[in-house]
């Protein structure tokens, strides 16, 4: 098992990168793909690792390195996919309420593609027919998830086409001679309960006889990983006994042999991310002592914006004696890290580490306030690479047309 770097290592890719910074570590991405394919070993399981997760190009390229596959949520994610030798047939595309155009480009790159709406199905049908295979998004109606904004599967998500509109898709796909290849549903993420999966498998089930070209059960991914010490990650040994079961016991038509395919994200790059920030200000009000770092929600927004909890620690005073702060960032807006935290002693300058950072960390920053996105390193076998440089000005200035 991959350990995760000591205080020291970060401390010293903190002062020769600087901070803000974000940190992965290449060999606990693949500690986390390896458990998943000797786990599936004796099962026809393909992994697509799901890039909106974590797009940098160097991490695409390491995902490619040691045999996953990948899976794009957007058109732009097809062309960073290709952009890092990715083979089309190794690319995985599912829209979500797209123009049409992109999925015409991703056809034309020859990419595995799942449609999620009627009107999308309709149009692919129109133009393609049975010349390209094509998957569906199914929406169970399965309630699953950390919680309801990252629940995609229960009745009132936008996501897929609702499986009791089966007679609606049936007339599409007879309309058009569709080649339906892959049936396809993803619930939600940070789904500990394998048995989630299962139902999802049920769900496909009662569809299959529909479908008589049908090779693929695609569960998606949002597989759980832990955040806090107490948490553990969904149990992948469990999960593959009990989806062998599910198939061995189920009378599909004709006997018939399906491959199974997965889509995880944050499993494989979460645990393996750090973000690195500098303490700049104490601030005591009498109540809260706020310990305010050279960071904020432009760079990680998951605590604002889901409720999440990130691990915190003092890698600068480890030894420190224990004290309550509240980890705030420095957005004019109100993006706090962590409440009521019992952290080593902080002082002014202090590096403080954000774990579990990997996966929607930087993906999903910004420049609010004009200020810079972080710089990204990569550790891989223990040497640290820069690959992204930091903002600075001429990146806030680019794009933008100045009138004179």
């Amino acid at each position: 098992m991959q350990e995760q770097f000591t205080n020291e290592q970060l401390v010293q890719v903190a002062k020769e990168f600087g901070t803000p910074l974000y940190v992965y570590h290449a060999e606990k991405i693949k500690e986390q793909y390896q458990k998943l394919t000797s786990t599936f070993s004796d099962q026809d399981v393909t992994f697509f690792y799901a890039s909106k997760a974590l797009t940098n190009i160097n991490i695409l390229r390491y995902i490619k390195e040691i045999g996953c596959n990948v899976d794009c949520s957007s058109i732009n994610e097809v062309r960073l996919a290709l952009h890092a030798g990715f083979e089309p047939m190794r690319i995985l595309y599912t829209s979500n309420g797209v123009d049409f155009a992109e999925i015409e480009e991703a056809a034309t790159a020859g990419v595995h593609i799942n449609i999620d709406s009627l009107s999308n199905l309709e149009k692919f049908g129109k133009k393609y027919g049975h010349t390209y295979p094509v998957g569906i998004r199914i929406r169970p109606n399965i309630m699953a998830g950390g919680n309801l904004k990252i629940s995609t599967g229960h009745e009132g998500s936008k996501f897929g086409i609702p499986v009791d509109q089966l007679d609606k898709i049936e007339e599409v796909v007879q309309s058009t001679n569709l080649y339906i290849r892959t049936l396809h549903i993803h619930t939600g993420s940070d789904i500990k309960d394998p048995d989630v999966f299962v139902k999802g498998i049920e769900v496909l089930f009662e569809l299959i006889p529909h479908f008589p070209e049908l090779e693929i059960i695609d569960l998606g991914g949002g597989f759980k990983v832990p955040y806090k010490s107490d948490e553990e990650e969904t149990d992948i040994k469990l999960l593959a006994k009990k989806i062998k079961k599910t198939f061995d016991d189920h009378p599909i038509a004709g006997n018939k042999k399906f491959k199974v395919w997965f889509e995880p994200g944050k499993f494989l790059v979460s645990e393996a991310g750090y973000l690195v920030a500098n303490v700049t200000v104490l601030k005591d009000n009498g109540t809260t002592v706020f310990a305010a770092v050279n960071s904020g929600l432009n760079h990680l927004i998951r605590p604002m914006m889901y409720d999440a909890y990130h691990r915190i620690e003092n890698i600068s005073n480890p030894d420190g004696n224990k004290k309550v702060y509240t980890v705030t960032g420095n957005i004019c807006e109100t993006d706090t890290f962590g409440t009521d935290r019992e952290l080593n002693e902080i002082r002014e300058g202090d590096l403080l580490v954000f774990y579990n950072a990997g996966a929607y960390g930087f993906e999903m920053a910004s420049n609010y306030n004009s200020r810079f996105r972080p710089a990204e390193v990569l550790i891989k076998n223990n040497k640290a690479s820069i690959i992204r440089k930091r903002d600075d000005i001429e990146d806030l200035l680019r794009n933008q047309i100045e009138q004179h």
